[in-house]
């Protein structure tokens, strides 16, 4: 097992690129099973995640080859319906797109519980309530979740939540149903209209993405295609906080800004300098930054995934400022670790009311699920001394390279080895 250790107060300049959408590939990969013949996906991210599901993808009988680390070539003709309880499945909560690929193209499935990063309860109850509505039935048999039909029918669809898991697997289901599906109050995350793109690419009649109706005609057979998957918006705005915590001048090359606009207006608000120019944003931070609100909201409001790096960089900032997750109410872990690097924030239900600027301290912390470690990162960027992080391998689910490319803008951070006894601490804490 292996910690990541960080130099703080060294200032971040130069340019970093931005790696393929880790939420995109997620589903990306399961849609591959739906295709009749060869789906190559250009420009993945090197992470995890993607080898995970790429397993997962051979273990029903998929040919997966990879023309290098970034693109796959995924031939489906002889996948089948092999049960998959366990296993891999229990590495990322995403494995429960293969729910509605494998129910859509053999009619029947049988995927154990999903797992990743525990942010509170995440029900899957309205993927269920789609796939029931398309003719499946559903049951929980020894924690496992198993999806039959004779058939699959279009069907009208309404979400008591919006949710973008429940939004992609119903699409994946229906896509080759027997006629129309409407899923109403859908999802409308650019990762949505991409794996949409994909399934367009595909043969697969799709209107309405990126509105809260999405409509689907349904058609017999899919053919493979290549697709190119969109920057990672999150990813993206990582890199921005930590620009604007503790960077000079950072131009972020590959990004569609429009995806993270609510987190740019939020960095603007605090008196950072942002320049936009084709897929690249150049940030220059201006001090003393000024403490901002945030409520996070679905899309396009500001995104539940960066408010743990945001919080971070509020504790820079002049007053107070509030945190409020209204997408996971559990998702404030990460501030016991940050209290510990000196951080003065209080917890209010599912607020953090962060008090600055501090001075951050560094300080052995431990990542408890995926953008925890963003949060952590960042904050050992800005702190006076040595922060080591545990957990990476929660970071390395979703952020390709990030140590070298946090090397290339400039930051002393390195991974090493943890000692036996810093294993035995890290697995009792």
């Amino acid at each position: 097992m292996e910690k990541m250790v960080i130099e703080g107060g060294h200032l971040l300049n130069g340019q970093v690129r931005i790696s393929g959408a880790k939420n995109s590939a997620v589903a990306l990969l399961p849609a591959s099973i739906l295709a009749d013949s060869d789906v190559t996906i250009e420009g993945l991210p090197e992470i995890s995640d993607v080898y995970t599901l790429g397993g997962l993808l051979e273990e029903i009988g998929g040919d997966v080859s990879w023309a290098d680390n970034q693109n796959i070539n995924i031939s489906p003709q002889h996948m089948v319906s092999m049960p998959l309880p366990n296993g891999k499945v229990k590495k990322l909560r995403a494995s429960y797109y293969f729910m509605g690929a494998m129910l859509g193209k053999f009619n029947k499935a049988v995927i154990g519980l999903p797992g990743g990063c525990y942010l509170g309860p995440r029900p899957i109850d309205q993927h269920i309530k789609g796939f029931e509505a398309l003719g499946a039935e559903v049951t929980n048999e020894q924690g496992a979740i198993y999806l039959r039909a004779e058939e699959l029918r279009g069907a009208r669809i309404y979400l008591d939540v919006v949710s973008v898991g429940a939004t992609i697997n119903i699409m994946l289901a229906a896509v080759r149903a027997k006629g129309k599906t409407t899923i109403e109050n859908a999802a409308k995350e650019p990762e949505i209209i991409d794996v949409a793109t994909l399934l367009t690419n595909m043969g697969a009649k799709i209107k309405g993405v990126g509105t809260d109706v999405i409509r689907i005609e349904g058609v017999p057979h899919l053919h493979g295609c290549t697709h190119t998957i969109i920057p990672d918006r999150i990813e993206a705005g990582t890199y921005a906080i930590a620009a604007a915590a503790q960077g000079e001048k950072v131009l972020i090359d590959n990004v569609i800004s429009q995806h993270i606009e609510s987190v740019l207006a939020k960095l603007r608000e605090m008196g950072v300098s942002i320049e936009e120019n084709d897929e690249q944003l150049l940030i220059t931070p201006k001090a003393p930054l000024k403490s901002v609100d945030i409520k996070t909201l679905v899309y396009p409001g500001f995104p539940t995934d960066l408010q743990q790096p945001f919080t971070s960089l509020l504790t820079k900032a002049l007053n107070t400022g509030v945190i409020t997750d209204t997408i996971y109410t559990a998702r404030l872990k990460h501030i016991d670790e940050l209290r510990r690097m000196n951080a003065t924030i209080k917890v209010e239900g599912g607020s953090a009311i962060v008090s600055g600027p501090v001075r951050l301290e560094g300080a052995k912390v431990k990542a408890t699920d995926l953008r925890a470690g963003a949060s952590l990162i960042v904050a050992g960027l800005m702190a006076e001394g040595l922060t080591e992080i545990t957990g990476l391998e929660h970071i390395d689910r979703g952020y390709e390279k990030i140590t070298e490319k946090l090397l290339s803008l400039g930051a002393n951070v390195w991974r090493e080895e943890m000692s036996e006894a810093e294993i035995v601490h890290f697995q009792n804490s």
